[in-house]
């Protein structure tokens, strides 16, 4: 290194310590996330901690009140939460999915048992609820009762009980010194835990209940035998059955025992809610109702004087001293509508529409991710927005901020600096859908390089409108026969010319609005449908459009993808090619077959597609696979993937699924025109790190040399878009040392200079 180049390290040095000391890091390359829903709680154990089940994820709070959270990104293997349990023999959490699948966590480590849900055997296999006792879990189940042994992870037996050895559903189990008591959909039975074959049905007695039917709850407290029954709570004296608890008007939801206590979850058909609290011989304790709080609870225990609640929409809280309310950060439920990023800020429509393109009613309006903290604005929170359902599509003007966002049937929401203002039949151009009067559904939005606003009015006379820079509307007719003037996504490309998704089968519409954008005198349309000479592509049921770095429109169908490189001539002989790409020792169509639901753009031009077989990143040119994650060998969470979306600053890239959201932090960002914001990560690099260093904030395809202080080259790369990734190791595929490590970059003109440090905090 040259003494003029050590001079610039120095002071480099002495202005940049603690590069990254107080700023968010982000999430490490090829890594994952979860955003999923805790709000929705619908189980609360007592085990080592305080666990709490939701639809998707688990999280526990331990005495300092600290929250850890489990879910498919950090070592569960599956999602879709059914019941969970604690075997306090072996310290470890019993987690039974929707699916049958159950997982053991203990600690860390997680140990997986898929048998059930493997399993042939027909019948209901869900497992309702789970009681282990020295290292046995007993599983009720829609069609008996399945054992587990809880140190060799297997399955001990099944007992099937049915009074004619039929699969009969068992929705409770519990146990004393004599007898197994399950409560089922026929009654309360019991058999000898001595002496006779559990899984012979016929040994199996049938208690005589205080009625007949279903049982749905059973456990013992003072060696009594508490049963839950309709609405009912009792206990048995003598043979006898006492009713223990009964409110008129209220519905019990859900029953349990813990610390000798009887808890009750309430409810009214009117929907007010509570909980209580029995001692064993039926007088209240306690009562809590708390409506903002408590509005569906589904489980409750007692601990150490105080009530935890899990409750459906409220998730977990505490009743003690005080009380206190736990909801680990996430979005709102399951959202499927369009992405946007402005200003480091990820926003997403929280809607969607089925298959058929019908209204799904969801509530929940625009989603806002900003410094790792979830937030939403729906009609829960904001009364505007109560008519303002099925938000779909969105777009952020770069200029401002402002978000213009397209209600499936309420029109079209502008929200600038926090406010709202609503665009319908009076105050703009939108149309109702022919047939469905009321009905102002704005399928798709997009901004041109002029800041006109682009609207789908799906369903409309006039299904294309146009918002100008200077707020004039105008409508379009569009001049085809399209099935209920369907039109959705819009893309506004470099060349002053549209192209708009039209589903329902009709194909991708070109639009091309002429030198004058307000006068339909030099417009000029083309469809592009199935077949050379109309078009080629693949399929008519167009389900997702992309335009990428070269300007080729990438159509994406139910039967594979067509890309349109002439998009600068498209009213010549201008067709789809259909590309082949090889894959392992065969090649075919680029993803011939597939349902192309989705597909986003990288800052290296790759191409990430979303199917309902998982998602895959190709190359620039769609000549090789780099990626394919699927859930059996990544976090993600569905193989049914809505929606992607790509954060151009970090290269983060969202996973919209049938099961939530997660996202992987991929390789590739945008470019930037200069080096002043070079930034690493991890920097410091901590000990045992084995992960990807990632350095962004770079122009495109920027020349990287990693040098020691004296200069000599340990590695060299080239940035992926606006992003080099470098592993820690020199060119022999050593880790280096630990020390202080030079960040070159070389400019397009030649020129290299000194853009960072990375440190290596020890021997990787």
């Amino acid at each position: 290194m040259s003494k003029h180049l050590q001079i610039a390290f120095l002071l480099f040095c002495l202005s940049s310590a603690g590069i990254l000391r107080g700023q968010k890091q982000p999430v490490p390359i090829g890594q994952w996330r979860e955003h999923l829903n805790y709000q929705k709680a619908i189980q609360v154990i007592k085990g080592d901690l305080i666990y709490a089940a939701t639809n998707d994820a688990i999280f526990s709070i331990d005495a300092n009140q600290e929250i850890n959270r489990y879910h498919k990104v950090n070592g569960l293997s599956d999602i879709g939460i059914q019941q969970i349990g604690w075997d306090a023999q072996n310290s470890q959490l019993i987690i039974a999915y929707k699916n049958s699948n159950i997982d053991f966590l203990k600690g860390s480590i997680t140990k997986n048992l898929s048998d059930i849900q493997r399993s042939s055997i027909s019948g209901n296999k869900t497992i309702n609820s789970i009681y282990a006792s020295m290292g046995t879990a007993y599983l009720s189940t829609g069609l008996g009762i399945v054992l587990v042994n809880l140190n060799k992870y297997e399955i001990k037996d099944t007992w099937i009980i049915g009074n004619a050895g039929t699969q009969i559903s068992i929705n409770s189990f519990t146990e004393n010194n004599q007898y197994y008591f399950a409560a089922s959909d026929e009654g309360i039975k019991r058999i000898a835990k001595t002496g006779l074959d559990p899984a012979n049905y016929q040994n199996w007695e049938n208690i005589l209940g205080p009625s007949n039917g279903a049982v749905s709850f059973i456990g013992f407290i003072n060696n009594q035998l508490i049963i839950t029954k309709n609405d009912s709570v009792f206990t048995q004296e003598n043979n006898q059955w006492k009713l223990l608890f009964q409110e008129l008007n209220w519905k019990i939801v859900n029953t349990g025992i813990s610390e000798n206590n009887i808890t009750v979850c309430l409810r009214t058909t009117s929907g007010n809610s509570k909980v209580i609290v029995l001692n064993p011989n039926g007088n209240l304790v306690r009562s809590i109702s708390a409506p903002g709080i408590i509005s569906f609870p589904s489980s409750a225990i007692t601990n150490n004087s105080t009530v935890w609640v899990a409750d459906q929409f409220g998730g977990l809280s505490s009743f003690g001293n005080n009380t206190e309310r736990y909801i680990p950060n996430g979005p709102l439920g399951i959202s499927n509508g369009e992405f946007a990023f402005y200003n480091q800020t990820l926003f997403q429509a929280a809607g969607s529409v089925n298959a058929a393109w019908n209204y799904q009613f969801n509530r929940d309006g625009i989603l806002e991710f900003k410094e790792g903290s979830w937030s939403n604005r729906g009609a829960f929170n904001t009364p505007l927005l109560d008519s303002v359902l099925d938000i779909i599509t969105l777009t952020v003007d770069p200029s401002n901020g402002t978000i213009w966002a397209g209600s499936y049937g309420g029109g079209l929401l502008k929200q600038n600096n926090g406010q709202l203002q609503i665009f319908k039949q009076q105050n703009s151009l939108l149309q109702a859908a022919i047939g469905d009067l009321g009905s102002y559904r704005v399928s798709g939005l997009a901004l041109d390089n002029k800041n006109n606003l682009w609207i789908s009015n799906y369903g409309a006379p006039q299904a294309l409108k146009l918002k100008t820079f200077e707020d004039k509307w105008f409508g379009f007719t569009i001049p085809f026969s399209l099935t209920e003037n369907a039109v959705a996504q819009i893309i506004a490309d470099d060349f002053d010319q549209l192209w708009i998704q039209s589903p329902k089968g009709n194909g991708l519409i070109y639009y091309k609005y002429g030198n004058n954008i307000e006068a339909a005198g030099d417009d000029q349309w083309k469809l592009f449908q199935q077949g050379v000479g109309n078009g080629n592509l693949p399929s008519n049921n167009v389900l997702s459009i992309l335009k990428d770095k070269d300007n080729s429109i990438w159509v994406g169908t139910d039967d594979g993808i067509g890309i349109i490189y002439c998009s600068d001539n498209v009213l010549g002989s201008c067709e789809a090619t259909l590309p082949i790409i090889q894959q392992d020792q065969f090649a075919g169509f680029l993803f011939k077959g597939e349902q192309v639901q989705s597909m986003a753009l990288d800052g290296a031009n790759q191409k990430w597609i979303g199917t309902q077989n998982g998602v895959w990143l190709i190359s620039a040119d769609a000549k090789k696979i780099i990626h394919h994650f699927t859930v059996n060998n990544s976090p993600l969470l569905s193989n049914d993937i809505k929606k992607i979306a790509v954060d151009p600053t970090t290269g983060e890239v969202y996973f919209a699924t049938f099961n939530g959201l997660c996202s992987y932090r991929g390789t590739a960002t945008e470019s930037t025109e200069e080096k002043s914001n070079v930034l690493v990560f991890p920097n410091p690099v901590p000990p045992q790190y084995n992960g990807q260093i990632a350095i962004t904030g770079l122009a495109e395809n920027t020349l990287i040399k990693i040098t020691e202080l004296n200069g000599r080259l340990v590695y060299q790369t080239r940035s992926l878009g606006g992003q080099a990734v470098w592993n820690g190791r020199n060119y022999l595929g050593t880790k280096v040392a630990s020390g202080v490590y030079l960040i070159l970059a070389k400019d397009g003109k030649g020129n290299e200079n000194i853009v960072t440090k990375i440190v290596i905090t020890s021997s990787r």
